[in-house]
């Protein structure tokens, strides 16, 4: 992956604002977190919308993507430890 797909440092979720789940795609409720949310067109960081495909740095520098409304884990945003 390169610096040109991530789209935004968003900081950490605030509980108080909208977020999509942020789920390991071998998390055992993966499956049932994802009928949750029907797979929708958009992934939401703090009332923020992204499109299926993006990927985000959150504040404690994790590596996001959307995925049909769930943000998956896909590692660390530190080019040194992918």
């Amino acid at each position: 992956m390169t610096s040109e797909q991530i789209t935004s440092q968003v900081g950490a979720p605030d509980p108080e604002l909208n977020t999509s789940p942020i789920v390991e795609d071998t998390d055992e409720e993966f499956e049932v977190i994802a009928q949750e949310v029907e797979d929708l067109p958009v992934c939401y960081f703090n009332n923020t919308s992204f499109p299926n495909g993006k990927y985000v740095c959150s504040g404690s520098g994790e590596l996001l993507h959307c995925k049909n409304g769930l943000w998956i884990r896909e590692g660390t945003c530190d080019p040194e430890n992918q």
